[in-house]
């Protein structure tokens, strides 16, 4: 018990430190050219507006782009032609009706009479063109609906708990925002900033959803063990694999305009995503030893392991199919580009940004699996009987109750 305390108040205090250390003090810029981009569009303002009325025309005929012959692209949808009155309900110029017209070409969204929307507007026009641009679907309001549905539902089934791990939640989303995201882009190393990050959201979101209690800290510290095992994983993994993080826009724009570490931050990534599911096999495997220790309090180290490994790896089981439904739901996309590419399976399989998702699926399971065992022999140290007596208190004896009175234990 004392060794836990000790452990914990050392991980909270140097969390704190590097926290207060690496805390970054404003959000820096771009590369030049991107700052040079971005002074240019200062004049542009984010409006939002009502649609009220659509006309829908001829869609005109585009020659196709460079490499693609006449008829390989998909026409445009004949409800993305046309125009669309707008009354305006931000700005200056709110409750205004402006004509302007509907996005159109690939990929363009379709729009109805009623919808609220987002426009850009420009005070400078090019071409002849209407000022207002509409760029997208105003979600504000239904998201809005959805997080209050949340909120009540975790409300009214968890009661103080679900309280406290909304804020929990809170925490988690101000500590991202705040400190781990800033932290990157200011420059910071993507790989010491997510551990930091990880620690921080680990011993606040933990304690104060789940109480301060030894069955708490032997969570915490589970996580903290399986945590560094997967950042382990994770380095060798990638350096094995050969991976950059570079797959996509996103990331090739970071690593140009914003010189960030993409290697780093592939790492920090898996870290922060491990971190999610690994307090869920911990907690888990905590709370079944303690509920196991209490139901037999005459359980030694090695029954208490022996039982709650059992369950530890039935819910493995299950999350580890979470695991990877989830990265093949993130990456069906992908995964019908590359099946009509007509490719082999070891094209397919070696493709950069296959091949990082398999890294992040596979190094999460194996330090979801090594949480089970870590986590499980801790737990039972803990409460394992005779754990802080130091002497032998004769053979086990579970507890029974019946009624309101419990039989009393047997003493040796």
């Amino acid at each position: 018990m004392i060794a836990t305390v000790v452990v914990i108040v050392a991980l909270a205090l140097a969390t704190l430190a590097a926290l207060l250390w690496m805390w970054p003090a404003a959000p820096p810029g771009p590369a030049d050219a991107v700052g040079q981009a971005s002074q240019a569009q200062a004049g542009l303002q984010r409006l939002t507006g009502t649609i009220t009325a659509i006309t829908l025309k001829k869609c005109p005929k585009t020659p196709p782009p460079d490499g693609l012959a006449e008829g390989e692209m998909a026409p445009p949808d004949p409800a993305t032609c046309g125009s669309a009155e707008v009354e305006l309900t931000s700005g200056v110029q709110s409750g205004e009706r402006i004509t302007t017209q509907l996005p159109s070409g690939p990929g363009a969204q379709r729009f109805s009479v009623g919808d609220d929307i987002r426009l850009v507007y420009s005070p400078e026009p090019i071409l002849k063109v209407s000022p207002f641009q509409i760029s997208d679907h105003d979600r504000s309001s239904p998201l809005w609906l959805a997080a209050a549905a949340f909120v009540l539902a975790v409300l009214a089934f968890g009661r103080w708990r679900g309280l406290s791990a909304l804020v929990g939640l809170a925490i988690t989303f101000v500590l991202l925002l705040a400190f781990v995201i800033p932290a990157i882009l200011a420059g910071q190393s993507p790989l010491l900033v997510a551990i930091i990050g990880a620690a921080a959201i680990m011993l606040s979101v933990l304690y104060l959803t789940h109480g301060f209690t030894i069955t708490t800290s032997m969570a915490i510290v589970g996580t903290l063990f399986s945590l560094a095992l997967t950042g382990l994983l994770a380095y060798a993994a990638i350096d094995l694999v050969r991976l950059n993080g570079i797959t996509d826009e996103s990331s090739f724009y970071l690593d140009t305009s914003y010189r960030i570490n993409t290697q780093g931050l592939l790492l920090a990534s898996i870290l922060i995503g491990s971190l999610g599911v690994l307090d869920d096999v911990t907690v888990t495997q905590s709370v079944t030893v303690a509920e196991l220790a209490h139901a037999n309090p005459g359980y030694r180290f090695a029954q208490l392991y022996r039982a709650a490994a059992r369950v530890g790896r039935a819910h493995i089981a299950s999350v580890i199919n979470t695991i990877i439904l989830a990265y093949a739901g993130a990456s069906l996309p992908l995964l019908l580009l590359i099946s009509v590419g007509d490719q082999g399976l070891g094209e397919i399989v070696t493709n950069p940004v296959l091949a990082q998702e398999i890294v992040r699926a596979v190094v999460g399971t194996l330090g979801l699996i090594a949480a089970v065992p870590i986590t499980t022999a801790l737990a039972a140290l803990a409460h394992a009987r005779g754990a802080g007596s130091g002497h032998d208190d004769g053979p086990p004896r579970a507890r029974h109750r019946r009624g309101h009175e419990a039989l009393p234990d047997r003493v040796a």
